[in-house]
């Protein structure tokens, strides 16, 4: 009866909340990443968009105005990663909260020393246990411009929440056994020990070197990558690639790239996304 209901619903939200055709031409021009995508999976990932935006419930914050514009350009977004899985997994939350630019949070952590520090970090997005998944539109807003560096705030915000499926964020998502999540931690592990030692190095880094905070950053960090400038991962760390699209169920690199696209970039101050001091 349940799964009866909930079909009903969603073919209802998919009618009636069906995306124009002027708003959603205008988020895959603001998306480029977005346009390279077989037409079915644009067809689909719309009628995705539908489901999501009656499931969830977008506030501003600060003053902000949530507008349509905003809240499909973050719903294409969010639903990328789980196009092929099921827009259940994002079930477990419902408020998304945009603020109109980074927010400032009191932060305390504790070093390898065991000291315990405190300080305040600037936020561009921070996905919680049950939610909300709160989000910075200015840096929503570059998400096209930023696209070529791997840059994502909205999936790697929404990759934390995939993460957290199966208890806290640790960098793994459920899998369907042992031998998965063994295999996962082998390929994940050695890439972040790389990102590691390029950052200790001080070479330049094809990925955020924020990922290097652990492999509950590095995931979401290399699944930006992953769907936003697919190439770029494939180049650098075909095995991570290789493990994402086959978990992702897509392979967004199957279109041919701008060779410039795959150089690594030179080291540069970690960005300000879901950062910790």
């Amino acid at each position: 009866m349940l799964t009866w209901w909930r079909r009903w619903r969603d073919a209802r939200a998919r009618q009636q909340r069906a995306i124009p055709d002027a708003l959603w031409l205008d988020t895959l021009r603001r998306l480029p990443f977005l346009k390279r995508r077989p037409l079915a999976d644009l067809l689909k990932l719309r009628q995705d968009c539908a489901v999501f935006l009656d499931r969830h419930e977008f506030h501003g914050a600060g003053g902000l105005v949530v507008t349509d514009e905003m809240a499909v350009a973050i719903a294409a977004q969010a639903c990328l990663p789980v196009l092929h899985l099921d827009l259940a997994a994002y079930d477990g939350f419902v408020g998304i909260v945009l603020h109109p630019g980074e927010v400032t949070a009191q932060r305390q952590w504790i070093d390898e020393d065991g000291v315990c520090h405190e300080g305040s970090e600037e936020l561009a997005g921070e996905a919680m246990p049950g939610g909300p998944v709160m989000l910075a539109w200015s840096e929503v807003a570059a998400s096209g411009e930023t696209a070529e560096d791997g840059y994502n705030v909205v999936i790697h915000e929404f990759v934390h929440v995939l993460d957290m499926l199966d208890g806290e964020a640790d960098g793994v998502p459920p899998l369907p056994d042992a031998g998965a999540r063994r295999h996962w931690l082998q390929v994940m592990q050695a890439a972040h020990a790389r990102l590691v030692r390029q950052v200790e190095s001080g070479e330049p880094t094809a990925l955020d070197p924020y990922g290097v905070h652990g492999l509950e950053e590095y995931f979401p960090v290399a699944s930006e990558a992953f769907f936003v400038a697919p190439e770029l991962l494939l180049a650098h760390e075909p095995a991570v690639y290789a493990l994402l699209a086959s978990h992702f169920r897509q392979d967004p690199a199957s279109v041919d790239a701008d060779p410039a696209v795959l150089r690594p970039r030179a080291p540069r101050k970690p960005r300000a996304a879901d950062r910790r001091p």
